[in-house]
């Protein structure tokens, strides 16, 4: 193994090439392709103290070191999907006292184990755990050598962000949060989610996203301290709404999909689902309308679902039956579904293979 990798988040090698590269826009991937091999793992080193905080990195694969990240900008908080070669880092106070961003590094671990050390508490994660790190104590993290890239979706959060007292929340620093049901499954599938959809998104829309990343992660960690009546009435009411979008989300194509039932589910009342809603700009009723229609228009656009019936699209995404799908359709979108159909084919026929010029015209 070789000697760790140290770097300071203002250290002028490459720290240029680091902001460019990393904060053009609020949606950037950035990975070790472009860097001589025998420099990837240090550039990788200052990458990380930029993004998160100064760390000292070691690791067996330092002469083919790879790493990539996806970030994103929300705001107050910062979301990364790192995939990189197994290595090790550390946190000491001297890290600490060359710069300290006073946040939560809140991990979710997708595959390889991964272990963490901080404030007496030493863990192992698996896939689907969530942990979490305070940049204030040195720390120490191992990620399993299996052959394989290891993967995780990091968010920073502002330690001044989380309405929870800190020393409660010291009890979870680098414990096993299993994340696969409740709160931590809705928080689980909303990072993964918002990483794979932020490009998607208006520049306008992502600190609002940010903000609902927040009370998730807020509502989560009050749920493993027995400390919800320490959450905030609106951060509740956020967290409330955001299961309610992931439960619309996961039962769209179920015709029984109303307001009356969404409510029952969540054991409120139609009223108080409307006023969730007030503050948005459709209904309850019209959001499962547009979210279907949205999945219907991308279907029928998708080659490998022309044999398809369009009715049965329609059927599959909640719509009772073909005709109530049509008129939807022609209303929503001033075209039938056969017609839009027949021209998103006629277009993706059209259209050169990835990475294949349009053909000229002689």
């Amino acid at each position: 193994m070789t000697d760790g990798v140290d770097a300071e988040c203002d250290h002028s090698y490459r720290s240029s090439w680091i902001h460019r590269a990393v904060r053009p826009s609020p949606v950037v991937s950035v990975s070790t392709d472009p860097i001589p091999r025998k420099d990837r793992l240090e550039w990788w080193a200052h990458l990380a103290a930029h993004e998160i905080a100064p760390t000292s990195l070691s690791s067996d694969h330092a002469d083919d070191f790879y790493g990539q990240v996806h970030s994103v900008d929300l705001s107050r908080v910062r979301l990364g999907e790192f995939t990189m070669s197994p290595l090790k880092g550390r946190r000491t106070p001297a890290h600490i006292s060359r710069h300290d961003p006073e946040g939560y590094e809140l991990f979710l671990v997708h595959d390889t184990p991964i272990r963490l050390q901080q404030r007496r508490n030493d863990s192992w994660l698996q896939a689907g755990d969530i942990s979490l790190f305070d940049t204030s104590f040195p720390y120490a993290t191992e990620f399993l050598d299996i052959g394989s890239l290891t993967r995780l979706t990091l968010l920073f959060l502002p330690r001044d962000a989380v309405p929870l007292p800190r020393g409660q929340v010291e009890r979870l620093l680098a414990t096993r949060l299993p994340a696969r049901t409740g709160s931590g499954a809705i928080l689980a599938r909303y990072l993964t989610g918002l990483r794979e959809h932020a490009a998607e998104c208006h520049p306008t829309e992502l600190p609002r996203l940010g903000t609902i990343a927040l009370d998730l992660v807020t509502a989560f960690l009050a749920g493993r301290l027995d400390a919800e009546q320490a959450v905030p009435s609106d951060s509740r009411h956020r967290m409330l709404a955001a299961q309610i979008d992931a439960f619309i989300t996961r039962h769209l194509g179920d015709p029984e999909l109303t307001p009356s039932n969404i409510a029952a589910h969540h054991h409120i009342s139609v009223r108080t689902l409307h006023v969730l809603f007030e503050q948005r700009p459709e209904t309850v009723s019209a959001a499962i309308r547009r979210r279907r229609l949205e999945r219907c228009h991308t279907d029928l656009a998708d080659p490998r679902l022309k044999d398809r019936p369009i009715g049965e699209i329609g059927v599959r995404w909640g719509f009772r039956n073909g005709a109530e799908f049509s008129r939807a359709f022609r209303t929503t979108y001033g075209i039938s579904p056969r017609d839009h159909r027949r021209q998103a084919l006629s277009a993706h026929q059209l259209s050169p293979p990835p990475g294949q010029p349009p053909a000229r015209s002689r």
